[in-house]
């Protein structure tokens, strides 16, 4: 059984700056609260929380090239927005049930995004910009890919505010599970630019998504997808099975974005 994590502290700040002075205290340790549903993954001492509740940050809008998309929003707002690629919304109705996804915040989900996180798989493949906010300094853009593998030291003393991604590309999310609703065993996300760059994701092993291809064409993404798994063994699946598998996705990925045009 999960041992429950004991809040010691609650606060409801009225503005950024509020929040931003409560999150940098250096005891007690004071994270962000949007809709509470992964703290208890993540978190495992004693904490006081900031909740986002007054500021906002639900906004999903489009800006230039790109889909700006608060901290804050809901992966069922998502759903409901026609900004959103299909394959995203795929990926946040394959991952989280309707209850858990009214409450399941953007930000949250991806600073839990473990290996087997379709939401965070085809955000790694769009190749999002998070923002940081934090006391005294200035807003700082950091891609998704450099923020996962460090993402308790970069959270420290910041608040991720909004998430960008592109909004004229291909994008694709295609696995294998065991049943329709299980996580996936492999998993794809592909995004491919208009000018032919291309990023391949796999889904479904270790800590965090795993990005097997970024390059200006989508030559080799299949066999750097069989590569990357060639060793992903564990009690759901084979090293054999997955990197099979995962060519397989890769394919039926390329081929779905290349018939959508």
């Amino acid at each position: 059984m999960r041992k429950l994590i004991m809040i010691t502290e609650y606060h409801r700040p009225d503005s950024l700056e509020e929040l931003l002075s409560l999150v940098s205290r250096k005891s007690p340790r004071t994270i962000v609260l949007g809709g509470g549903l992964y703290i208890n993954e993540i978190i495992k001492e004693p904490i006081a929380v900031a909740d986002l509740q007054k500021l906002g940050m639900t906004a999903i809008m489009s800006k230039g090239n790109n889909l700006q998309l608060g901290a804050a929003v809901t992966l069922q707002a998502m759903l409901y927005s026609d900004l959103i690629p299909v394959a995203l919304k795929k990926a946040i109705k394959h991952q989280e049930t309707y209850n858990r996804r009214q409450v399941a915040t953007l930000a949250g989900s991806l600073v839990a995004a473990n290996g087997r996180s379709a939401v965070g798989g085809v955000f790694l493949a769009l190749d999002a910009e998070l923002v940081f906010s934090k006391a005294k300094a200035k807003i700082e853009k950091v891609r998704l890919g450099d923020f996962l593998p460090v993402r308790e030291d970069k959270l420290a003393g910041r608040v991720i505010t909004e998430i960008s991604i592109p909004a004229i590309v291909g994008v694709s999310y295609q696995y294998v599970a065991r049943s329709p609703a299980d996580l996936p065993i492999v998993g794809a996300a592909v995004a491919q630019w208009p000018s032919g760059r291309t990023r391949a994701v796999l889904i479904g092993y270790g800590d965090q998504p795993v990005m097997v291809l970024d390059g200006p064409e989508a030559d080799g993404a299949v066999e750097a997808a069989k590569d990357a798994y060639s060793d992903a063994d564990d009690q759901w699946a084979s090293a054999a099975y997955r990197s099979d598998t995962a060519g397989i996705l890769v394919k039926r990925c390329l081929e779905e974005i290349a018939e959508n045009g």
